[in-house]
């Protein structure tokens, strides 16, 4: 899994386990996560936020209203009432190169850093002083018994530094970028338990439902064998209240998030809607059969805004065949006297990125 700090020039490598927040900026809200070590891969939650963002101020994962971004950023970091300024950040996907290459084992690491810029060269499509490159080591290649696989990300340096420049906009200290689908990796690390045998040996799609897309990764053995993302998701919803009730967008949104629609909301608007989701995750999964040797596909996770929608669980598995269940990474956490249990139980599935931020203040390496 990729955890790299995405800079070699910024000596964010000298930085070890710094208390970090967690901080996720989505299309639809920007998310805080503050955990607290208290054992051995154990923890408690000392504070979270949620502060809904404007329409449009992050469009495609780009920050579209930097003004907007880093008010909502000041605002959520506000709220939370911590002293603590240094948080970890992620790009989306769509915002990152990856390729996974393999390389002779026994490399120091100033030689391994030449061998991974000399190959970059051949992957990524812009000049290396436009791009923060990283890499992190897989282990050694399927086989191989003197190579080692590598992964290698890459992105251009103003995708970083717009996130870097809202959290500094508002007086927090951005230490660590790391990639949305790895931190929702590492967030994944505390649900695996829930299968049976720690999910060893089963492949099982995360799959992250937000505003306007849907991220399916797939992973098996703690390895992520494949990753796609669908222009599908919670905004569709907003956009069917809006003409079903003839309503603005904003009002729409609004009462999809607060409620007070009418009764027939759910066999009228939010029932279709669960089960054209669950069509989604059934497409996706038919995408990943064909463009892999997989054939199967033993639990999905669901994470993401829309994985609070009442009962979609039981749509998706019912749809699917596959055993579904709820993201929830803090449900063996303590929680300090700050945190709502409900609320958080609630919330969990849209702090999957935050949480796996978060956890970066803890890893050594």
């Amino acid at each position: 899994m990729f955890k790299g700090n995405f800079s070699f020039d910024l000596d964010f490598w000298k930085i070890k386990t710094l208390p970090l927040i967690g901080v996720d900026i989505s299309s639809s809200a920007v998310k805080m996560v503050e955990l607290e070590k208290t054992g051995e891969n154990q923890y408690r939650v000392e504070r979270y936020a949620i502060e809904p963002l404007p329409r449009d101020a992050v469009l495609d994962g780009n920050i579209n209203e930097f003004d907007a971004v880093s008010e909502c950023v000041g605002r959520a970091w506000k709220s939370l009432g911590t002293r603590n300024k240094n948080v970890a950040m992620a790009l989306p996907a769509a915002a990152v190169i990856t390729k996974k290459i393999t390389v002779p084992a026994g490399q120091s690491e100033d030689d391994l850093s030449f061998l991974v810029e000399t190959e970059a060269n051949q992957y990524i499509p812009f000049a290396l002083d436009e791009v923060n490159l990283d890499f992190q080591v897989i282990g050694p290649a399927p086989g191989e018994g003197d190579e080692i696989e590598v992964l290698i990300a890459a992105s251009r340096k103003e995708k970083v530094e717009d996130r870097v420049a809202t959290a500094e906009a508002s007086g927090l200290n951005a230490l660590v970028m790391d990639v949305e689908p790895y931190a929702t990796q590492t967030a994944f690390e505390l649900i695996q338990n829930q299968f049976p045998n720690g999910g060893r040996d089963r492949t099982i799609a995360i799959v992250d439902i937000g505003a306007s897309l849907m991220s399916i990764n797939v992973l098996r053995n703690g390895q992520s064998v494949y990753m796609r993302d669908q222009p599908f998701g919670g905004n569709q919803l907003t956009y069917d209240i809006q003409h079903f009730y003839n309503l603005t967008l904003d009002e729409a949104e609004t009462a999809k998030r607060k409620g007070g629609l009418p009764d027939s909301y759910e066999t009228e608007i939010l029932r279709p809607f669960r089960e054209n989701l669950a069509l989604e995750v059934s497409r996706a999964l038919q995408f990943f059969f064909t463009s892999t040797p997989f054939n199967e596909v033993h639990h999905i996770v669901l994470a993401g805004g829309c994985a609070t929608i009442s009962d979609l669980d039981d749509t998706v598995s019912g749809r699917t065949q596959v055993n579904t269940l709820i993201a929830n990474p803090f449900a063996d956490m303590e929680l300090s006297g700050r945190v709502n249990p409900r609320q958080l139980a609630t919330d969990a599935p849209m702090l999957m990125i935050a949480c796996g931020l978060a956890l970066r203040g803890f890893d050594p390496t």
